[in-house]
């Protein structure tokens, strides 16, 4: 079994998001299982510059962008025991920014087309084209309007996962040929509500189409959250999956995560008491043990349910002697907040307004206890990060924080949940988060439960491995 992964980032290399962290975890898992996986993605100009020397020139092809062709540089890398595959345009990809440019579709249409231009140039067939996003959308069109029928191309199937279906790659149909290079006459494929859609055109012409939990799967069916797409994945429910994404227990380890200052484990948790200090006093709050410190690492936009969170804080940190810690960026609504609550209430609470992967590590391995009140969340990553380090996750029961987390209250569980998006409820799971933290000897045991969970990548790529096989 071949797999060509196709994403519009990936770690090591460069990341915005999620997107990148499964992108650089999950072919290791497929290939631990004999899977011959491989990635490809752009090469963009912000990619660092010792990781550009690890990079072998295979060749250069062209590439039609509709009525164009444009240079593109086949680069080859291999870290982790992955090969890698960077396809080179200055022209599209050498940018500030990976994401945010006018003309952002005519870039990925490009980069959509050279996945597929480029296979009979690396001496390497895939079994599948796996694809993501709206970014690569448009291969599994591409595949099915101009490569399926070609000579090179027999018997490859496309797969095509939804990380968050809120974004799309809409345009305007005026662009249809000038810019993406489809014919009128497979318009339908892409048309959706009088606009060009590209989600919908991977989801029509996918093989299988799978998203990144089993509830998101059953959510995205509902007009509530499917930003429009449900009538389409309604009539085309045979070929949806959900696969619940894991996490890279190799880089998220407190047993030997060098981002800490004390390592620990599910047998040996003392050191996360030495952690919770330091973090305490990394942060400005008060040096007390015995205060439950609650953690948040998130992008600060109203999806993470961050208007619960600020309908309730000021109450909670009035009349309990809970600690806050949040650190991430988004909208300036939500930043001003927090830096209000930390002004307002010192050595109680702190917010650090950025990304800063070493300060994430070191609030999930201080924290006791994880707030994730997201208002959808297809998968989410930071609750199963949380439960390796044994911060307590609260979340609310949607998308992959329903599969992952349940509840405690029957002894069983793993966290704390609440069901309704609702101020009121998030907080009654909080302060029975609390009450549970009270008492040490059962909290203990919630912390190993938690910590004993496997939300590594070998559960998911044995899924995906039986879904490949499947097609």
């Amino acid at each position: 079994m071949k797999v060509l992964y196709a994403s519009s980032e990936a770690l090591p290399f460069i990341a915005s998001g999620g997107l990148a962290d499964v992108a650089g975890s999950l072919p290791k898992a497929l290939r631990k299982k004999r899977v011959g996986c491989r990635v490809v993605l752009p090469l963009y100009g912000t990619i660092p510059q010792e990781l550009r020397e690890s990079m072998q020139f295979i060749t250069s092809i062209t590439v039609p962008v509709a009525w164009r062709r444009q240079y593109c540089g086949i680069f080859e890398a291999k870290v982790g025991g992955v090969t890698y595959y960077l396809l080179d345009n200055e022209y599209y990809f050498k940018r500030g920014s990976i994401y945010g440019h006018y003309d952002d579709g005519e870039r990925f249409a490009f980069f959509a087309r050279a996945i597929l231009e480029m296979i009979p140039h690396i001496s390497w067939k895939p079994d599948v084209i796996h694809c993501n996003d709206w970014q690569t959308a448009l291969t599994p069109v591409y595949f099915q309007t101009m490569y399926g029928t070609r000579e090179g191309y027999e018997n490859i199937k496309t797969v095509f996962t939804i990380h968050n279906i809120q974004y799309q790659g809409r345009y305007g149909m005026e662009i249809l040929e000038d810019v993406f290079g489809i014919s009128p006459n497979d318009a339908h494929l892409v048309e959706f509500d009088g606009d060009i859609n590209l989600l919908k055109g991977a989801i029509e012409c996918a093989h299988r189409v799978t998203t990144v939990s089993p509830t998101y799967a059953e959510e995205i069916l509902d007009p509530w959250f499917s930003y429009g797409l449900d009538p389409i994945l309604r009539e085309r429910s045979f070929k949806l999956q959900g696969i619940l994404n894991g996490i890279d227990v190799d880089l998220y380890n407190p047993e030997n995560d060098p981002l800490i200052l004390s390592p620990y484990s599910a047998d040996k948790t003392e050191g996360k008491a030495i952690n919770k200090a330091n973090l305490q006093k990394l942060l400005h709050l008060s040096q007390n043990p015995d205060a439950p410190l609650i953690g948040m690492v998130t992008r600060l936009v109203a999806q993470k349910g961050l208007d619960l969170v600020r309908a309730m804080l000021e109450e909670l940190l009035n009349t309990t002697d809970a600690q806050i810690a949040v650190l991430g960026s988004g909208d300036r609504e939500y930043e001003d907040f927090f830096r209000y609550i930390e002004g307002k209430y010192p050595g109680r609470a702190s917010a650090r307004i950025g990304f800063i992967p070493e300060l994430a590590h070191k609030i999930y391995a201080g924290s006791d206890i994880f707030l994730m009140p997201s208002k959808t969340e297809p998968c989410g990553l930071s609750q199963m990060v949380a439960l390796r380090y044994g911060a307590i996750p609260i979340v609310r029961e949607t998308g992959g924080l329903r599969d992952s987390v349940q509840d405690s209250g029957d002894g069983e569980g793993n966290g704390f949940t609440f069901r309704s998006y609702n101020a009121h409820d998030m907080a009654h799971a909080i302060h029975r988060a609390l009450l549970g933290y009270r008492d040490s000897e059962g909290w203990q045991m919630l912390v190993r439960r938690a910590m004993e969970c496997d939300n590594s990548w070998t559960r998911s790529a044995g899924e995906y491995l039986r879904m490949y096989k499947s097609i």
